[in-house]
């Protein structure tokens, strides 16, 4: 009874040290046409300056913004939250924010969480704009957290983002949890979690339909865990691209767990640059997954090369090694479902096929490997490594 007593006692306190301000009292309009820049940021140095901690309330309504930095580096330190009932929408026209490098960005925080809402980009009309070949500025990524720790998103709804959705850079400590994206299959540039330079990091219980990767694994990212992801449309989850760099980080202790790939043009993927390079990526674990209808289900692309265009036709010098793809069933939308395509300079090593089983209509899907070497076990495919 004592404990229970201690334990109520220290909530109440702790309760009672943490300040709430709502965007309402600082001047934002709930109805998506007046501009609540200047009262967001008017929150922000408010909030920045306390030393206890601070939650920032968006209550329900739609509040029009335009491109914010929360820079935590000047704060006071002390864990912030951003609690989102509503909608943030971004200006109708796409120049406004087209040529940010965020709408929204954090950097320089340690404790933050941003916990659900909706974030609205009205990124259409940049796609659009994109696919008539005009000169259009490149878009602006829906939400960044940059040089920042003990980060946590949770139940946010990203919608038809410019560019990427969410990007993690030089991060440690991230969870994203409870996140969902979405975007049309052909919107281009619109990779749903993008993580860079970050260690410690996990995804779960997510949904992401977009244009481009459902989740991208950059170079310098260390210890990623996705798990419980449904991925499509868009181009699956993929580590890269790697080897664009001469001096490059590499990529390692990636777990890739319980995900549902539809309708998606690749599913499990590694790819890199065909030019010299420092980097690696290895310790890759790839478990669980189902492809429904997928063009390229379990894919390691050396020799990677969109649209053909500007390639050094050279030979790629990440090294990959320690790669397991086990259970992964379904359907391949092409008749190779299993391809290595790997570095003659840099072979792949220490590649495991555990209880693959791929079909091509109706059929066991087939395998082609090059510079590969590893075990295969209860593999439905001819013999490939």
């Amino acid at each position: 009874m004592a404990s229970l007593l201690v334990l109520f006692v220290f909530f109440f306190i702790s309760s009672c040290s943490a300040q709430s301000y709502n965007v309402l009292s600082f001047g934002a309009k709930p109805d998506g046409k007046t501009d609540a820049t200047k009262a967001f940021t008017a929150v922000w140095e408010t909030a920045c300056a306390s030393s206890r901690p601070v939650t920032i309330v968006v209550p329900k309504g739609r509040f029009l913004l335009r491109s914010l930095n929360f820079d935590g580096s000047k704060c006071k330190p002390k864990p912030v939250t951003f609690r989102i009932d509503g909608s943030l929408v971004a200006p109708a026209d796409y120049r406004v924010i087209g040529n940010e490098d965020y709408w929204i960005f954090f950097q320089h925080l340690d404790g933050v969480t941003v916990y659900g809402g909706v974030l609205d980009a009205q990124g259409t009309s940049l796609w659009d704009c994109k696919k008539s070949g005009k000169n259009c500025p490149s878009g602006a990524t829906t939400i960044g957290f940059q040089s920042s720790s003990n980060v946590v998103v949770s139940g946010l709804t990203s919608l038809n983002s410019q560019m990427f959705h969410v990007v993690i850079n030089g991060c440690n400590n991230v969870k994203l949890q409870g996140v969902k994206v979405l975007a049309a299959g052909n919107s281009p540039n619109t990779d749903g979690i993008h993580v860079q330079s970050s260690s410690t990091v996990s995804i779960f219980n997510t949904k992401i339909s977009t244009g481009d990767d459902c989740v991208s694994i950059g170079p310098g990212t260390n210890g990623l865990w996705i798990e419980n992801v449904a991925c499509g449309p868009g181009h699956g989850i993929s580590i890269g691209s790697l080897g664009k760099d001469s001096v490059e980080e590499g990529v390692q202790n990636v777990t890739v767990k319980t995900v549902t790939f539809t309708g998606t043009d690749n599913g499990v993927r590694i790819k890199s640059w065909a030019r010299p390079s420092s980097g690696f990526a290895r310790n890759i674990r790839f478990q669980h997954c189902v492809m429904n209808n997928v063009g390229n289900p379990i894919l390691i692309d050396q020799n990677y090369c969109p649209r053909n265009e500007n390639c050094p036709r050279q030979v790629s010098g990440i090294k990959i090694s320690d790669v397991l793809f086990v259970d992964i069933h379904g359907t391949s939308a092409t008749e190779v479902g299993v391809k290595l395509d790997c570095s003659p300079k840099k072979p792949c090593t220490g590649i495991r096929l555990e209880d693959v089983k791929l079909t091509y209509r109706n059929k066991p899907a087939a395998s082609a490997c090059v510079h590969a070497g590893g075990i295969e076990a209860g593999f439905l495919q001819p013999n490939c490594l």
